[in-house]
């Protein structure tokens, strides 16, 4: 009986949830189920990248940020490294990366310029990111053949000023 009583309830509950629906009013974002914040608008942002490793980061230029950029709802980063030294990121772990059919994420190369006025190369990468706030797993290859597991996160997004035409 109480399990009849308990299926009953998680269906009127479910039904009670359809008919409210989830479009937002006018003019507000639309909050994602089990978010507690809207999701972020469809543009471009600046957004802190850290990670947990002293050799998996922006580079010192960017001052530990990146650009993200959402469209349709799907956010990827844009983030410059320290160096040439890590040839691919895969949005997974070690051993995803390694599997068959896997997709690696490629490089650019982008030039960074040093307060002092030096120059260098430095691989970039679009990395995307699921969620805000949050540790999710990116695995790294280095010029070594080796591959790491790493944890990274995106947060505190600030929408970029769109230069006047």
């Amino acid at each position: 009986m109480k399990r009849w009583i308990a299926a009953a309830l998680t269906v009127l509950c479910l039904l009670t949830l359809a008919a409210c629906g989830s479009a937002a009013a006018p003019g507000e974002e639309a909050v994602a189920p089990g978010a507690e914040e809207p999701a972020l608008a469809d543009g471009v942002y600046t957004a802190t990248f850290t990670t947990d490793s002293t050799m998996f980061h922006a580079n010192e230029t960017k001052d530990g940020k990146g650009v993200l950029t959402v469209e349709n709802g799907e956010m990827t980063i844009h983030v410059v490294l320290a160096s040439t030294s890590i040839v691919n990121l895969y949005p997974g772990t070690a051993e995803e990366a390694q599997a068959e059919g896997a997709v690696l994420l490629e490089p650019t190369l982008e030039e960074v310029k040093y307060s002092d006025g030096t120059t260098d190369e430095a691989n970039a990468f679009d990395i995307p990111v699921p969620y805000l706030d949050e540790d999710f797993p990116c695995a790294l290859i280095g010029k070594k053949g080796v591959w790491y597991d790493h944890s990274v996160s995106v947060s505190d997004p600030e929408p970029m000023e769109v230069p006047a035409a």
